[in-house]
């Protein structure tokens, strides 16, 4: 959207001094330019504008550092937020003195003394602000306090939007806040999570600042996470966003609802489901390398407590399809960096009229997290980013849990009686996820074929029994499993029990496409001895010059179960030695 409004006019008016007149100035600014949201740079006119655009953020920057009256104060923050949408014009902003100011009008305490991140001024500085600017810096960051008992709380929201629209944009802007510790005035805000005195504005964007502090500063990411017990912080956030109580240990309910079924409990209120994504994200963020690294005892306890209460989440819904989806989204996007011992939790609820029970154990939100597969892999859209955290995630409980991985076999790989279609062909699950098996993201059909190859034990004969040795191979030649065997994962010895209708069909069932099919005629049927040599060796001959011409290269099954190549010596060799066999590389190492 193109700037329509006289820019001077406005800077005239600001630059009288005067409240009542900037007030009105700055009204009608703010109620032009409200629904803008788009700004261009190309041509000169449109630059002019920008320039003017920089002024008009001085000024405010200016008035900002006065005593104004509340209305002036909440029109020139309504300004700065529209201002900041402009990552061109950013400039007046991207310093000390600017984010300071910001700061204590949101109501957040920065740090006393904090360490320059630049012994240089920032870029953008305007001119005259050298010593004097982080004079009135130290100054601000003094005066910067928790907030009254009765805070403009129309002020704070607008602050930390300017602050987010900055962050967004500008990187400068992002080293300064870390400079001056925002995260830990948010923290201490966070921590008031249980006090009604704020309202639902301050809560959602202290969050979302915290979530853009988090996903774009690893500092402060690691900060949050350790120095401010992050885990403990957030988790209690969402306890409290969520209205849960805690009938027995590691076991939730919402508070006036125990004994209410999660199925027929009303859904979260649109502020409830605002708020409760935004914490997810931020766990998201300060969780990351949970999963890669050792957990001590302590966080351990601490993430189990946050994996009863993202059970909770997925046994929750929104008003609405698309937002509970979106909420759930969220959920398992973190249960995916929760150390997998702490993954138990899902189980832990007792069986309850209604449950979905399997060896005594609370399938409930198993079965959820299976459902919500099965939605995002029958959408097929950007399976990656959509598909595979719940797949990942169903993927390693069933390797850790045994309970787990038999209801999710009875529910993926039940026994097998189609012996007729492919494994890739139907509607069934099974069906569905042998189809992303030779799907063209190699992300998305390694996840496919792990997640089957965890239910089939890590046999490689029950996997090629439901999947099909063609569909089966990229898996089994990654792990050197061509020949056959099983992986080293530690599972039950329970056997795989056979279905009358595929025992009666095991023996004429083609192995590489995994189904009976019908007799086909020999094609060296009536060929003397020397004519089928012959075609063999003419078949030899065409892999060789495709060979040497790069069109394919021949592999090999080696003797560990890996595939090697197939040199054009060892072509020339059969064409003279039919039963002439490639030397494994690694043969003499091993003799």
């Amino acid at each position: 959207m193109a700037m329509k409004m006289d820019l001077s006019a406005i800077l005239e008016q600001m630059e009288t001094g005067e409240q009542d007149t900037a007030l009105t100035a700055l009204q009608s600014y703010t109620k032009e330019m409200d629904q803008c949201f788009t700004f261009s740079r190309e041509e000169e006119h449109e630059r002019e504008e920008g320039e003017l655009q920089k002024r008009l953020g001085e000024l405010v920057l200016g008035f900002l550092n006065r005593e104004l009256q509340p209305s002036c104060q909440l029109a020139c923050l309504e300004t700065l937020r529209i201002l900041t949408r402009d990552k061109d014009c950013l400039d007046p902003f991207i310093n000390r003195s600017a984010m300071s100011t910001l700061a204590r009008y949101a109501g957040i305490t920065v740090a006393s003394t904090a360490t320059h991140a630049h012994s240089n001024p920032m870029e953008g500085q305007v001119e005259g602000e050298g010593e004097d600017a982080e004079e009135v810096s130290s100054e601000l960051m003094k005066g910067a306090s928790p907030p009254s008992e009765s805070p403009d709380q129309e002020v704070i929201v607008e602050a930390l939007k300017s602050i987010c629209n900055i962050l967004l944009h500008n990187e400068t802007g992002q080293v300064i806040a870390a400079d001056l510790q925002l995260i830990k005035g948010l923290s201490e805000r966070l921590k008031q999570c249980h006090d009604s005195i704020w309202n639902h504005e301050v809560r959602f964007f202290d969050l979302r600042l915290t979530f853009l502090l988090t996903a774009l500063r690893v500092d402060v990411r690691a900060q949050l996470a350790q120095e401010l017990h992050g885990i403990s912080l957030l988790g209690n956030q969402l306890d409290v966003t969520l209205g849960l109580c805690w009938p027995d240990t590691l076991e939730t309910a919402r508070a006036g609802s125990e004994d209410v079924p999660p199925e027929e409990l009303p859904p979260l209120s649109r502020e409830q489901i605002e708020l409760a994504m935004e914490i997810l994200k931020i766990l998201f963020n300060v969780t990351f390398d949970t999963a890669r690294r050792k957990v001590d005892e302590e966080e351990t306890a601490e993430y189990r407590h946050l994996g009863a209460i993202l059970r909770h989440c997925l046994m929750s819904h929104a008003d609405g399809e698309e937002r509970t989806e979106e909420f759930h989204s969220h959920t398992v996007n973190l249960l995916g960096n929760l150390p997998l011992p702490c993954l138990d939790v899902l189980l832990m609820p007792k069986v309850q009229q209604g449950s979905t029970e399997y060896m005594g154990v609370n399938m409930d939100a198993v079965n959820m997290l299976l459902e919500f597969m099965e939605k995002r892999l029958d959408r097929g859209h950007k399976l990656r980013e959509t598909l595979l955290p719940s797949l990942n995630l169903l993927t390693e409980s069933g390797r850790i849990h045994r309970e787990t991985r038999k209801f999710l076999r009875s529910k993926v790989l039940p026994p097998l009686r189609d012996v007729i279609n492919r494994p890739e062909v139907g509607s069934a699950l099974r069906n569905k996820l042998v189809r992303i098996m030779t799907h063209i993201d190699t992300d998305v059909k390694d996840c496919a074929a792990e997640f089957l190859f965890v239910l089939c034990k890590e046999s490689v004969s029950r996997f090629i029994k439901y999947t099909g040795y063609g569909n089966a191979a990229g898996l089994l030649a990654a792990r050197g499993l061509l020949r056959g065997g099983r992986d080293s994962g530690i599972y039950s010895e329970d056997e795989d029990s056979e279905t009358e209708e595929y025992k009666e069909a095991k023996a004429h069932i083609n192995p590489i496409t995994g189904v009976v099919e019908e007799e086909q005629p020999d094609p060296m049927e009536g060929m003397t001895e020397e004519q089928k040599e012959y075609e063999a060796m003419k078949l030899v001959r065409m892999f060789d010059k495709l060979s040497r011409t790069n069109v394919i290269q021949p592999m090999q099954l080696s003797m560990d179960g890996k595939m090697r190549e197939i040199t054009p010596d060892d072509l020339q060799n059969l064409t003279h030695n039919p039963v002439f066999q490639p030397e494994d590389p690694g043969s003499e190492d091993e003799a």
